[in-house]
């Protein structure tokens, strides 16, 4: 890992080149667009309806928000940029700026995992300890929690800047859709190999670890399931788990399957739809399974349409 006498280039911006060999940039571009404005609309939406109503006032609601928060946070660090690059040709992002957005980028990817996980946490206590849910997942606990989980995913995340800030660079041509670890570790003059064995390792613990929690989570939660004597009961529960495991399919799929070579055009669009699409459905999914949110959704409506019929 030494570098001996490699010397670099000084690097003041960075080149997009990612989308270069993509056939219909403009058309790409116009989705991802559409997709990043359905991504924070409905995002925000979602976290405006739950801090309106004293009735979510909950942990589960409180995750949900978070879970916004970082799908927000997640679709921001890439999607803008990508739109620059596709949609107004503008491919040059300024060296402080890439490094932000590398930094920014992994932290809701790992936030995105420690989200979910500790959703699953939360259905496997409601379902396992109904009558001690209250007391044991409060709201203070419930956010000094989420607190933890930030700078926990902080730490992991500050070691892909630490790693590559000192190294000498040779290209300033990235050859990827955005700023990440690997297009930065690929444009600089070392061999990447022990910087993506590191980060392969951080990733492996960080992935599987989480999936096998939630896997574990849901075990506990169906044994429990099992031993309930009402159908009633049964119906409630898994209504409280669907919209959450609809969110892991959503999630973790896309990154397995990226794990895979692909066509370098097909790569690239999995690379840019897999970061937004998921995020896109997240709210939608949790909208339509949440009895609070939709009867929310429902007064408003009627409140607005009494206001718009005149009263005779």
């Amino acid at each position: 890992m030494s570098l001996g006498n490699v010397s670099g280039k000084i690097i003041h911006q960075f080149v997009i080149g990612g989308f270069d060999t993509l056939d219909r940039p403009l058309t790409v571009g116009i989705v991802i667009l559409c997709i990043y404005l359905l991504v924070m609309l409905s995002n925000l939406a979602n976290i405006c309806f739950i801090l309106h109503d004293k009735r979510l006032h909950k942990p589960m609601y409180l995750l949900i928000c978070n879970l916004a928060v970082v799908d927000m946070l997640y679709s921001s660090s890439a999607c803008p940029t990508m739109i620059g690059v596709l949609v107004a040709g503008d491919k040059a992002i300024a060296y402080v700026s890439c490094f932000i957005q590398m930094f920014v980028f992994h932290l809701g990817g790992v936030m995105e995992m420690f989200a979910i996980s500790v959703m699953a946490f939360d259905r496997l206590i409601a379902i396992s300890n109904p009558l001690r849910y209250q007391s044991i997942l409060t709201n203070v606990r419930t956010l000094v929690l989420t607190g933890a989980l930030w700078l926990v995913a902080c730490a992991f995340v500050a070691v892909m800047p630490a790693t590559v800030l000192s190294l000498p660079y040779c290209h300033s041509t990235l050859k990827y859709t955005f700023c990440d670890y690997s297009a930065l570790v690929r444009a600089t003059c070392v061999n990447p190999s022990y910087y993506f064995n590191m980060i392969t390792i951080i990733t492996f613990f960080l992935l599987f670890g989480t999936f096998c929690s939630i896997c574990l989570s849901y075990i506990w939660i169906i044994f429990a399931m099992v031993k309930m004597s009402s159908k009633n009961d049964k119906r409630k529960m898994y209504s409280t788990c669907f919209s959450h495991l609809i969110v892991v399919v959503c999630y973790y799929v896309p990154l397995f399957v990226r794990t895979f070579s692909l066509h370098s055009n097909a790569r690239i669009i999995c690379l840019s739809l897999a970061s937004a699409i998921p995020l896109m459905l997240n709210p939608v999914i949790y909208v339509l399974n949440t009895e609070e949110i939709i009867g929310f959704l429902k007064k408003m409506v009627k409140q607005n349409t009494s206001s718009i019929i005149p009263v005779n």
